[in-house]
């Protein structure tokens, strides 16, 4: 599956990796920008691409037949956003018990365009004592772009301009809702 995914990735597709995802066995992996029920399918390709073990959440519906056993293969696992549950607590609960997670997400929240990212992802990681890995997914240079091991200061503003920096200028599969 792996050389597959080389081959699909670089070969057919003609994308690229810019730097390399860091050796860690537990990180928040926030992936931006988020524009199209396609990038989940890029974020699986590149997953086999980089040989790493990397895990979701998603909302319960998507766990439902008939599609269910696809989500739960491909590392996800289902959340309940309906009730009033603390997500944050629950992922960090998830860091807690496992040897090795590392939990991808799209700290915009939605496909749509927004101007700031949501704080989420950033308060797992600091809870949990993870480093944040940012992944830039620019379809505009068909490249996908990894930063080193990002640890959580506790200083929120200016770790976020750490990932705006990050994150400029990447073009998502729908250019006016890129980041």
């Amino acid at each position: 599956m792996h050389r597959l995914s080389k081959f699909l990735y670089f070969k057919v597709l003609g994308w690229k990796l810019v730097g390399t995802f860091p050796d860690v066995d537990k990180c928040v992996v926030a992936v931006v920008p988020h524009t199209h029920w396609v990038d989940f399918f890029l974020g699986l390709l590149v997953r086999k691409v980089i040989d790493k073990e990397i895990n979701y959440i998603g909302k319960r519906s998507l766990f439902k037949p008939p599609f269910g056993w696809f989500f739960r293969w491909t590392g996800g696992a289902p959340i309940d956003r309906s009730k009033s549950s603390n997500t944050v607590e629950s992922v960090v609960e998830i860091f807690k018990k496992r040897k090795i997670f590392r939990f991808a997400l799209a700290p915009e929240g939605t496909r749509k365009k927004v101007t700031e990212l949501k704080t989420g992802f950033y308060h797992i990681a600091q809870k949990a004592k993870v480093p944040i890995v940012a992944v830039a997914f620019d379809f505009g240079k068909k490249q996908v772009k990894f930063s080193d091991a990002i640890h959580p200061t506790g200083n929120i503003r200016e770790d976020f301009k750490v990932f705006h920096d990050f994150y400029k200028g990447a073009i998502g599969k729908v250019p006016e809702y890129s980041f």
